[in-house]
């Protein structure tokens, strides 16, 4: 990238460091056996995965052998569910979900609804949490799973999987979280925390796309979606993506190494740009402040003005950042994060996410704070909601503009 241009979309991709890169090259080139092969060349390659999974292990506080390899955090989502779900025991046909979960999660559970599963929708509150006490109302006793994203991925909320968790296994429930988002920036160690399913990729931490984790924990029973040899301990067929998992493992071996410091810088450029963007009039933040928030994430709602046409401005002026999950903007509807913790369309719409990562700078969030200024003061001038324009807004108009204020 060039020096003009600010990359402030790290919670949908970040850039790969040159060690994760480095590490990958052999594979490609030099070391290109299938590690299902019995050569030399077979072998090398096994030896990669086996180390890279004992890594990821390592980083857990798991066994390797509770560690599967995926081609992404959705094919997790959708291994654990799914599996899960198949290997149902019997009157266990009730699943528990939050309203604030990645489309991977909420869509395996739409459709588990449609084959005869029972699933209850769970609400948060205003910051984007799940009460314990809440899931524990939900909990029946045909109750099979409940699955909750950790980091999330539009508001940034850090759920407490330590009191969620204690709730589900304390009424015999399995507990499934989606750390695609805090993988490599939150500590994860399975013997602490009582989460029996654990979804994760490499491509939100400086690794590469195409790859993807799953930690089950021993005993949990998770069918095999498809069909074929018996990699991956028997859970997922088809030759693994042997430079891919070999970047997962060095990326999250970095992340975890320097995850206080890299933490700490980040906190520091989330919470620069939320004081600076919260001066700019007619702004709120959404989600909630400090430790239990994720410390690359910020997401402001910029009143009377439409968030499509703010991305537009800002990646004229080479600042790029999203209104929300890529896999979501694409279809440019609300987020069903933000309408979930009460927010209007209106305002929905109006909401940007900002998301760091180590490579950003402070330079970068003051000048994305000043294009961010110049768009809105841009926009504003050229919307018919702004309030400083009601006294020129007279008959049919005045009266919509007064209806669409009260909606706001």
């Amino acid at each position: 990238m060039d020096n003009k241009t600010i990359y402030f979309d790290n919670m949908d991709s970040t850039q790969m460091l040159e060690p994760v890169f480095d590490a990958m090259k052999p594979y490609f080139m030099e070391k290109f056996g299938n590690p299902a092969s019995l050569h030399q060349f077979g072998l090398d390659a096994e030896d990669a995965v086996t180390e890279s999974r004992e890594k990821i292990a390592g980083l857990l506080r798991a066994n390797p052998e509770e560690i599967v390899f995926s081609g992404s955090a959705t094919e997790s989502n959708n291994s654990a569910i799914f599996g899960v779900a198949h290997e149902a025991p019997k009157g266990k046909h009730h699943l528990i979900v939050s309203k604030v979960e990645h489309h991977a999660v909420l869509n395996v559970m739409k459709l588990l609804a449609k084959k005869g599963f029972e699933v209850t929708f769970l609400n948060v509150n205003r910051e984007g949490f799940v009460d314990p006490d809440d899931l524990k109302k939900a909990i029946r006793p045909d109750t099979l799973l409940f699955s909750v994203v950790h980091g999330n991925h539009v508001i940034g909320t850090v759920q407490d999987l330590k009191a969620l968790g204690g709730v589900c296994r304390d009424s015999g429930v399995l507990f499934h979280t989606d750390a695609a988002q805090s993988f490599g920036k939150t500590p994860i160690n399975v013997q602490e925390l009582p989460v029996d399913l654990i979804s994760m990729n490499a491509h939100k931490m400086h690794g590469p796309k195409g790859v993807g984790a799953l930690y089950i924990r021993k005993g949990v029973k998770v069918g095999r979606l498809m069909e074929g040899g018996p990699q991956e301990n028997n859970r997922r067929p088809g030759t693994e993506n042997v430079p891919a998992i070999v970047g997962m493992a060095k990326a999250a071996e970095i992340s975890i190494e320097n995850l206080e410091k890299d933490n700490a810088y980040m906190i520091k450029l989330r919470d620069r740009l939320i004081g600076k963007m919260l001066e700019i009039p007619d702004t709120h933040l959404n989600g909630p402040r400090g430790e239990n928030r994720m410390p690359n994430n910020a997401n402001i709602t910029f009143l009377y003005i439409e968030g499509e046409a703010i991305l537009m401005h800002l990646s004229m002026r080479g600042v790029y950042v999203s209104s929300g999950s890529a896999c979501s903007s694409i279809a440019l509807m609300p987020s069903n994060v933000l309408t979930a913790i009460g927010l209007k369309h209106e305002e929905a719409h109006g909401s940007i996410r900002f998301s760091f990562s180590k490579l950003n700078t402070l330079d970068e969030v003051d000048r994305a704070v000043d294009h961010m200024k110049a768009v809105a003061e841009q926009l504003r001038a050229m919307s018919a909601f702004v309030p400083s324009k009601h006294s020129e807004i007279t008959g049919a108009g005045q009266t919509f503009y007064k209806k669409k204020k009260n909606e706001l």
